[in-house]
């Protein structure tokens, strides 16, 4: 991968967060406003965790994008009432994925409903975007979740990719994607830099049903944690380099998964943009 492409990818690399006590004051701590922070919704922490999290965020000087998840939301009038909350709060853009809520709050059995709605409303989003799944979805088959991309294309700006661990996966799956017409420009979801005994503990705060939840769904990032080595997120970039430099493949950013983590992701970070020779700065993929 050129050091140009690279360079790019870090200076605007967004940030994942979960919506716990304290949560702001550290990424206040750590990372310049301007940045985009992106703010995960589960039935554990609420989704007023989400939107509270969010708009201190947002006032804070960053770009905050709450997940709107589409089956905790209860119906139109529930939905207009966050849109309202939102366009109050200067947030102009979300993420939408389905969410795990089970059975759904009874408004939304999936995010295309909820993004056809939100599609007839005045909504001050400029960026909106959808989930999507270089492994196997645990609930839904990959033909399903392919034809999903392609059916919230017209509702969506941007693709967010779930965690990968494996480039050659991610590669073959992103070049799947591509030859099947979907366009979205893709945010390229990677770990940050994570440490097993943080991950743990991350996991503790979310409740006990939400937290086995989370323990089901990150196996992967626990295992390869435990690792020899661990998990090195430059080495997963660079074994990727052919795809992120082919503009054919729109990888528009990196989607970073800090679980928490937000110093030692942003200390990573730093460094390997001062090893490329790049001044820090705050930017945006948008």
């Amino acid at each position: 991968m050129s050091q140009a492409t690279l360079r790019t990818l870090l200076s605007t690399a967004r940030y994942e967060i979960l919506p716990t006590a304290g949560i702001v004051e550290r990424v206040g701590e750590y990372v310049a406003p301007g940045r985009e922070i992106t703010v995960t919704a589960s039935t554990g922490l609420t989704l007023e965790a989400t939107l509270s999290t969010a708009e201190q965020l947002q006032a804070s000087g960053f770009r905050a994008v709450p997940h709107i998840a589409a089956r905790m939301i209860h119906g139109r009038p529930e939905l207009t009432e966050i849109v309202d909350r939102l366009a109050e709060a200067a947030i102009d853009r979300i993420f939408v994925p389905a969410g795990d809520a089970t059975p759904p709050a009874g408004g939304y059995v999936g995010a295309h409903d909820l993004l056809v709605d939100l599609s007839s409303m005045a909504a001050p989003f400029q960026h909106i975007g959808v989930s999507a799944y270089p492994e196997s979805h645990p609930l839904i088959p990959d033909d399903v979740t392919v034809q999903a991309m392609w059916d919230k294309r017209d509702y969506a700006t941007h693709l967010v990719s779930n965690l990968c661990f494996d480039p050659t996966t991610v590669a073959s799956w992103l070049a799947r994607v591509r030859a099947r017409g979907i366009e979205l420009p893709l945010m390229l979801g990677i770990a940050g830099k994570v440490e097993l005994a943080k991950l743990a503990r991350v996991a503790t705060k979310i409740g006990v049903g939400e937290s086995t939840r989370f323990l089901r769904k990150n196996t992967a990032t626990f295992t390869r944690m435990a690792k020899p080595g661990g998990y090195n997120p430059r080495k997963f970039l660079d074994r990727l380099a052919p795809a992120l430099d082919d503009q054919d493949m729109g990888v528009a950013g990196l989607h970073i998964y800090t679980f928490n983590q937000i110093k030692d992701t942003e200390v990573w970070r730093r460094r390997q943009l001062a090893a490329l020779g790049g001044a820090e700065e705050v930017s945006s993929v948008w």
